[in-house]
């Protein structure tokens, strides 16, 4: 069984609402492959090593969180981009990508779903267009919560933890992949950890400063379950075959 590439960009545009968000490029049809879809592959990223995957898996469609264009690139297709071009084009692959309105989707998405897997479910939301969530949560502190996040997400976390004794967690804040910018946010929405995918030199102050912990686990490792859940959805409703590739990432 297979469908038009328009249907199946109108049910992902209808799932995710790209409208809806101001975003740093463009959401859905990224680079335009044969027309009937039969088989899509979910994966984080549109590198060569998930491309070279796909092609592998027969696709007919990718679908990633991190596309090939973001506002500011150069715009001269050479070198790496060229590559990654060259091969979709090649094996008449189409591309869809979605940024922040994978991240932001309530049930569906990077955050919802990096949280279903944490054992959370969120309550609030907050920081710039509704990205970020929050959840209650019950813990002792914020070495129990990086142990906790370390051992779902299966590799090691930075923390930077408050000095002091053990502040117990009774509210976590999250916002996945490179979200740090989010913190003064969280904390001001009352949480006592905040986890993302990244950290920069303030924050390790700041969390020192206000008691509030920060917990980096991964861009990549945040970022994992947001496509594969959509892609999954959507292709069931459509009847059409899906396979999520993971490409690990160490960042």
């Amino acid at each position: 069984m297979s469908i038009t590439r328009h249907d199946l960009l109108a049910r992902f545009d209808a799932l995710l609402e790209p409208a809806r968000f101001k975003d740093y490029g463009p959401n859905g049809l990224q680079v335009e492959g044969r027309e009937r879809i039969a088989r899509v592959v979910s994966g984080v990223t549109a590198s060569r090593a998930l491309i070279e995957a796909a092609i592998e898996a027969r696709a007919d469609a990718i679908f990633v969180h991190h596309g090939l264009f973001w506002r500011g690139m150069d715009g001269r297709i050479t070198g790496w981009l060229k590559e990654r071009i060259r091969l979709l084009l090649a094996h008449d692959i189409n591309l869809f990508a979605y940024h922040l309105p994978l991240d932001a989707h309530g049930t569906l998405g990077n955050n919802a779903q990096l949280g279903a897997r944490l054992g959370w479910q969120w309550d609030q939301r907050f920081g710039e267009q509704d990205l970020a969530f929050s959840a209650p949560c019950e813990l002792a502190g914020a070495r129990q919560l990086a142990d906790h996040v370390q051992q779902v997400l299966g590799r090691p976390v930075l923390l930077a933890a408050p000095d002091g004794p053990a502040r117990p967690i009774r509210r976590v804040a999250w916002c996945t992949g490179g979200a740090q910018g989010f913190f003064e946010s969280a904390i001001a929405a009352g949480a006592d950890a905040f986890i993302t995918g990244e950290i920069s030199e303030p924050q390790a102050h700041l969390a020192r400063e206000t008691g509030v912990a920060f917990i980096a686990a991964g861009h990549h490792a945040t970022e994992r379950y947001g496509a594969p859940a959509v892609a999954a959805q959507v292709a069931q409703e459509a009847g059409i075959e899906h396979q999520f590739i993971e490409i690990d990432n160490p960042a």
